[in-house]
């Protein structure tokens, strides 16, 4: 493949032709920010956080969709890379719900990362807050348009991975929202409730609904009998949020948990599989 020659905040780095800055970047571990980027699904360039610096250039560029080329001189840090991301940020949270220590994603937030990290510590835009309606009528997914940051990952991981696209940009300018056409509740859709749309949520703004107190409520009746059945994606990526490596599979010390935890039962959906494939087979 042809490759270009370009230099990276002093450094010179040989990429293929096809890459873009972002991706030169990250080829030689310099962090460029961003938050709507993901690779392959949603490269558009919305949210202006990736911004950098190109010798020559009138503005400053989208690291995330301008292409590299032969010669090209980047600075991805310089005071104006810096003012314009921290403006960006600032502006975005300026119309955002900020009750963060509430928030499901609190601590695991792209956009409360960000702002720790440009050192935003007050919000110098004041101005009206669009009022929202919170969508929790699904019977899995809560959507809460004041954290809607508009970046667009929820809409093309819905259209283009999962080929479903129940959500797209609503309304124009000021008022635009993420939502189902016409004002729909997300249950009023042919959603099939995969959560690629929370997974890739860089915010708050789509989560699970959740049925803690239901549970509790359960294990605590001595006339209820209550049973856990966990899929096989659990086991194997529940261990992340504890500390393990990626991958690591966590059975034992889940059923464990679960049990002290005051379940009756605990079965695996393989248990399941394993009838049906008997069954069938």
């Amino acid at each position: 493949m042809e490759k270009v020659t370009l230099t990276i905040d002093n450094i010179q780095v040989e990429v293929p032709k096809d890459y873009t800055i972002l991706e030169a970047a990250k080829s030689i571990g310099v962090d460029i920010p961003t938050l709507c980027f993901l690779k392959d699904i949603n490269e558009v360039g919305a949210c202006r956080v990736c911004l950098v610096e190109i010798e020559g250039a009138r503005s400053l560029q989208a690291s995330c969709v301008h292409p590299v080329a032969n010669g090209m001189v980047i600075k991805t840090n310089t005071e104006k890379v810096r003012d314009a991301r921290k403006s960006t940020v600032e502006l975005i949270l300026s119309n955002h719900n900020r009750e963060c220590l509430t928030c499901n994603r609190n601590k695991n937030c792209e956009l409360q990362s960000l702002a720790d990290e440009l050192n935003i510590r007050e919000i110098p835009f004041e101005g009206e807050i669009i009022e929202t309606v919170v969508d929790n009528k699904s019977h899995s997914i809560v959507r809460d348009p004041s954290k809607c940051i508009l970046c667009g990952r929820c809409v093309n991981v819905c259209k283009e991975y999962q080929k479903v696209g129940i959500l797209e940009f609503t309304n124009r300018g000021y008022y635009t929202e993420v939502a189902p056409a016409f004002g729909r509740s997300m249950n009023d859709t042919p959603c099939i409730y995969c959560g690629q749309c929370i997974v890739n949520c860089p915010v708050g703004a789509l989560k699970e609904k959740e049925d803690i107190d239901k549970v509790w409520e359960a294990i605590e009746d001595p006339e209820v009998h209550v049973v856990v059945q966990t899929a096989p994606a659990v086991r194997a990526a529940l261990g992340e949020e504890f500390g393990y490596p990626i991958g690591t599979r966590v059975t034992g010390k889940m059923v464990a948990a679960l049990k002290r935890l005051g379940f009756d039962k605990v079965f695996d959906t393989d248990f399941a599989a394993d009838l049906t494939i008997m069954e069938e087979g």
